[in-house]
């Protein structure tokens, strides 16, 4: 994936090059630089440093990485954070920017970057990943580069109200709830049970043979199928408290061995099937692969358009493009649903066609529903809120 965000100490991380927080003069600051030094080789790194000679914020060069996993550091000078009345937020950016130009010249695949100037200079957390996400995101949909940015621990990585309004206003506590509980959803089985039951003459008619089988009233208190239950309002504690798990596993046994007694009678019993299959297979649908490009060709987009958005690999979407029954994970799949902006309905057509669905339980699955509602569709910030609720991010 060309951006990933991931928690390390940079040091350790591998790639082509490596960004530094530098100090301006030839000299070790503390932080990312200090580390960064220690990891590399202090006199080795400090001599090809000297070489450069001092640097004015926002400015940037390069060096050998000598001891590090890289080839390259990239040692660029964040300014000192000032309450922003400094050109400070235009002095990070030109170090993202001026940092991205070497390693493009230096043929890098890959570079890793801190978040620069939130270390002992003071600049906001929130609004330095504001502008490291915009100038990594613009850089890449022009060039093709791995790019990692590298954070410690959590608590270096918040986003706050005031640099992601657009997706803080979208994810509340109604928009993501916690999945029902085992015992809620045998209380919700039962339920559906009662309405099971009173629908046995429409069951008698078209499952003869699952309609026979009795419900046991020692585990299934007739006073509950007295009426059809609203499914909506609040569950009947005093009748739930009647039943044992166990009892409640049976009414789930129970439920799932009528409906497959009744499915094997009716389609045994269902005369000209072979034919029926026939018809319905020569109907078939677009397979995912040609839905894809389908949408691709509708949206007017180019393929490098498509996989720079979606912040998908050339390569992957190479094999995709190749082979019409190549499926993707369901992250990528999300991935170009958000890229070519299609809406809930389209893009679980296009989860369905690849043979996923949208997991009413899962926070993920919640995150990317909310924000496509919602026509939210910068995946590198969608991935950003992922990452802060810890969990993995789109393609």
């Amino acid at each position: 994936m060309p951006f990933n965000i991931i928690r390390n100490d940079i040091s350790k991380v591998k790639a082509d090059a490596i960004v530094n927080t530098a100090n301006a003069n030839v000299a070790v600051g503390a932080g990312v630089d200090q580390a960064i030094y220690e990891a590399a080789g202090f006199d080795d790194l400090l001599a090809e440093r000297a070489k450069i000679g001092p640097m004015k914020p926002g400015q940037a060069a390069a060096t050998p990485a000598f001891a590090l996993d890289a080839k390259y550091i990239i040692h660029t000078i964040g300014p000192a954070w000032q309450g922003g009345n400094y050109h400070e937020r235009e002095t990070v950016a030109s170090c993202y920017r001026e940092s991205l130009k070497i390693a493009d010249e230096l043929h890098c695949e890959s570079v890793a970057f801190p978040l620069i100037s939130t270390g002992t200079f003071g600049f906001p957390k929130d609004e330095a990943l504001r502008i490291a996400v915009s100038e990594i995101s613009s850089f890449l949909f022009t060039h093709d580069m791995t790019v990692y940015m590298v954070v410690y621990d959590k608590e270096a990585f918040v986003i706050s109200g005031k640099a992601f309004p657009d997706i803080k206003e979208f994810i509340d506590e109604e928009d993501i709830k916690p999945p029902e509980s085992s015992y809620v959803r045998r209380r919700r089985r039962m339920q559906q049970m009662a309405s099971f039951q009173e629908d046995s003459s429409i069951l008698k008619e078209a499952y003869p043979i699952a309609a026979s089988v009795a419900i046991d009233e020692d585990f299934y208190p007739a006073a509950a199928v007295e009426e059809k239950p609203d499914l909506d309002a609040p569950f009947d504690d005093e009748l739930a408290e009647e039943l044992s798990v166990e009892q409640l596993d049976d009414a789930d046994l129970l439920f799932n061995a009528s409906y497959s007694l009744g499915k094997e009678y009716f389609t045994e019993s269902y005369e000209g099937l072979d034919k029926k299959l026939d018809e319905i297979l020569k109907r078939r649908a677009q397979t995912f692969q040609q839905m894809l490009f389908q949408w691709i060709d509708r949206k007017g987009m180019t393929d490098p358009e498509v996989y720079k958005k979606a912040n998908v690999d050339r390569k992957l979407f190479s094999k995709i493009r190749s082979n019409e029954n190549y499926l993707p994970s369901k992250k990528t799949v999300l991935a170009f649903a958000i890229a070519l902006e299609l809406n809930l309905d389209q893009t679980k057509d296009l989860l369905r066609r690849a043979g996923y669905a949208l997991n009413p339980s899962s926070t993920f699955d919640l995150i990317v529903e909310c924000c496509i509602e919602h026509k939210y569709y910068n995946i590198h910030k969608i991935n950003i809120l992922l990452f802060d609720r810890t969990e993995q991010y789109l393609s």
